[in-house]
């Protein structure tokens, strides 16, 4: 098997996520991830909570080899072969028969860490759409990542992050919180609870 991408980031932020999604997600269910990108969180998670069916996905189809090389290696029941999954699409892909008839899969959770503030803005209005389509009545939506929030000090490492993003990609950056809480609610979610995590990222649960 070749050797497998791996992210310093994903590996050190691993454990305080999923304390946290310990904490928000039933004992059950079954979660779409969105951009899974090496797919180390998948893999964590999906040992870690047997009880919980993971999906991964990601918008690049040139990461999906790599992805699935991580599902083969992980070997878990629970863990699903990855799928191309592009949030701007007005369909999201699923292994359900009523994709077919543009119904797709109903999830008990979607999580998405660290996307927005490399994608586009529009990204996050088609998130949350999506998730509205996606999410059952009682799921959740969780982000991670970096934000900005009014009222609040940003630190200097998430300024200069911010800076280089943008000097990377104009259509890039750091997003205000406020901004994706209103995105949110035009698609019927709400924020639910915000939890500080380490390194100055923070857990946002939204859900209907």
């Amino acid at each position: 098997m070749p050797e497998l991408p791996y992210s310093p980031a994903a590996d050190r932020n691993k454990q305080p996520i999923l304390d946290a999604l310990t904490r928000v997600l039933a004992e059950h269910g079954t979660a779409l991830e969105i951009a899974s990108g090496t797919g180390q969180h998948a893999a964590w998670f999906a040992a870690s909570m047997p009880r919980w069916t993971w999906q991964p996905t990601d918008a690049d189809p040139r990461t999906l080899p790599a992805l699935a090389s991580r599902v083969e290696e992980a070997a878990l029941p629970n863990l699903r072969q990855p799928l191309l999954l592009d949030v701007m699409s007005p369909r999201w892909p699923s292994q359900d028969a009523a994709f077919a008839e543009g119904e797709g899969e109903k999830f008990d959770a979607i999580y998405c860490a660290n996307m927005l503030h490399i994608a586009p803005w529009a990204t996050c209005a088609a998130l949350m759409q999506g998730t509205a389509r996606h999410l059952r009545s009682s799921g959740l939506l969780i982000t991670y990542g970096p934000y900005v929030e009014d009222g609040v000090p940003t630190a200097p490492g998430n300024t200069a992050f911010d800076q280089d993003l943008r000097a990377r990609n104009p259509a890039w950056g750091i997003r205000r919180l406020e901004d994706v809480a209103a995105e949110a609610r035009q698609a019927g979610l709400a924020l639910r609870e915000r939890r500080a995590m380490p390194a100055n990222n923070l857990l946002l649960v939204f859900g209907f």
